[in-house]
Order: structure tokens, then C-alpha cells, then sequence
């Protein structure tokens, strides 16, 4: 049997098919091919193209069970490790990192990442906002269930769109990065207090409106600092929830004493970071 087709509705057939597949090439141009390894997937998103400041992102995609890593990667793991000196026309690439995950660690303690699907965003400064840009990213990181595995991939993406279809991805991930914030600060999420409790103890006061899933994460002045998870304690003053981490995993030779400090304070859908002195 023939089935013949009205030359208008096949016309408006294939105007579709022609739309949708300048949209798909569209799509495609804001983002870089998945590369792909057995338990997980890494790509590149490129926000809208206006000015020298630019807006992109990392994705990653995870299989159920697995996890990777934060910036700090908590009492055990590896953190994740970008390279993009190879980028055509860019000065400088800031990564922004989402509030992370609090997971055991099988050993005891915690580790700190991310599961299923995140977004990092890059903050990303052109040499000349009026030439072409690329970003070229050597991709090294772990992915863990039992045991951990490395991945290395390698990315590249061409900022070229004046409408990223990834600028509501990359929006919505950035609201995922904590915000900056200072101790004593009126949010109802907020760090009243950071003390010495002694030589090694740090105690640090947090208020917050929720009776469970607070979480507090520490980092030292520099990467190879390695001061432990904070620990919610049982029994904390009138008001506050105290957190407790000792002065352990400092470099050789390194000293507490005003030591600059990032604590990272994360509650329901709020997230800050705190810089602090200690004292």
C-alpha cells in the first residue's frame, strides 16, 4: 500500500526535523561530549558568551553507590585535579565548588563529596573578550564505592554562544556554592563562636533552625592541611549546636596559632563559608 503525504505537511515535517536538529547541534555546542569510564561521566558547559568574565561548568555524572570527591576530600579520599593551561585566550579559571555531602568512610570517619549528578561551576576570565575562546581541561579524579578508582579525561569546549542553553544549569549549580559570611552574622544559619578549648581543640558554635542535618567542614590555609571532620558533641551550651576538631594533620613545622582558617557551615538549602583567625 501507497500512502501519499500533503506537499504542506511534509514540508512542515521537514522544517521540524531541520529545527530540531539546529537545536541539537545548538545543545551540542554548549557542552562538550560525556567522557565516559565504567562507573561515571565528566563534561564541559559554556554559559552565555558576553564580555571577559565567563561562566562555565564541569558536570559529572555517577552511577548509583558512587561518590567523588570535594576540594577536601575529609578524613579519607582524593580530590579532584583540573589543568587548563592548554585553553586558548583565558587568563584565569576560578573552580566553585557546591556545599558537598557528609559520607562514612567505611574506616571510621567521613569522607566529603558528591553523588549522582553535580556541576561544578568556573568562573572563567578571558585574555581578550573580543577573540575566540576554548576551554581545554585535563581531568583527574577518584570515584569510589568500596574501593576507589582514578579517572583521568580530557575536555574541550568552545564558548561561541550569545544564549548558552546551559546558562539554567550553570545558574542553578551556582546557587548550590556557599556564600560568603562572617561570624556573628543575623542569618538564622550562621556561626556565633570559634574558641580554643586548650593547646588542640577548636570549638565552633553554630546556630541554626534545624534540629538535624547540620554539617561543618574546616580546611587549613593551605591543601596540604589536613584537620579532621568536625564533630557535632552531645551535649552543647543553651542555643547552639558546638562542633569540635582537634589541631591534628598540620604540615611539618606548621603552627594553630593565627592560622587562617575556611569553615564551611551547611544546614537544609543554605550553605556559607567563614573565614577565620585563629586565636
Amino acid at each position: 500500500m501507497i500512502v501519499m503525504v500533503p506537499m504542506r505537511a511534509a514540508l512542515g515535517f521537514t522544517a521540524a526535523l531541520f529545527a530540531s536538529s539546529l537545536a541539537l547541534q545548538a545543545h551540542a555546542q554548549d557542552s562538550s561530549p560525556w567522557q565516559k569510564d565504567g562507573h561515571s561521566a565528566v563534561r564541559l558547559l559554556a554559559g552565555s558568551r558576553s564580555g571577559a568574565v565567563l561562566l562555565g561548568g564541569i558536570g559529572f555524572q555517577l552511577q548509583p553507590g558512587w561518590k567523588t570527591y570535594w576540594r577536601t576530600p575529609g578524613d579519607s579520599g582524593v580530590p579532584p585535579r583540573f589543568d587548563f593551561s592548554k585553553s586558548d585566550n583565558i587568563e584565569a579559571v576560578t573552580v566553585l565548588w557546591p556545599a558537598p555531602l557528609k559520607f562514612d568512610d567505611g574506616a571510621g570517619g567521613h569522607s566529603l563529596g558528591y553523588h549522582n549528578q553535580i556541576v561544578l561551576p568556573l568562573r572563567i576570565v578571558a585574555k581578550n573578550a573580543d577573540k575566540p575562546v576554548t576551554l581545554r581541561a585535563d581531568i583527574n579524579y577518584a570515584v569510589c564505592e568500596k574501593l576507589c578508582i582514578p579517572v583521568e579525561a580530557n575536555a574541550e569546549l568552545a564558548f561561541t554562544s550569545v544564549a548558552s542553553t546551559e546558562d539554567s544549569a550553570l545558574s542553578a549549580a551556582l546557587d548550590t556554592v556557599p556564600k560568603p559570611a562572617s561570624v556573628g552574622d543575623p542569618n538564622p544559619l550562621t556561626i556565633r563562636d570559634v574558641k580554643r578549648n586548650g593547646k588542640s581543640t577548636v570549638w565552633v558554635d553554630v546556630a541554626a533552625p534545624y534540629a538535624k542535618g547540620v554539617d561543618l567542614f574546616v580546611e587549613g590555609p593551605t591543601p596540604d592541611w589536613a584537620l579532621p571532620v568536625p564533630v557535632l558533641l552531645e551535649h552543647s551550651p543553651p542555643g547552639v549546636k558546638r562542633f569540635s576538631f582537634e589541631l591534628d594533620g598540620l604540615p611539618p613545622g606548621a603552627s594553630p596559632e593565627g592560622a587562617a582558617l575556611k569553615l564551611t557551615l551547611v544546614g537544609g538549602d543554605r550553605s556559607y563559608e567563614f573565614n577565620v583567625n585563629l586565636n
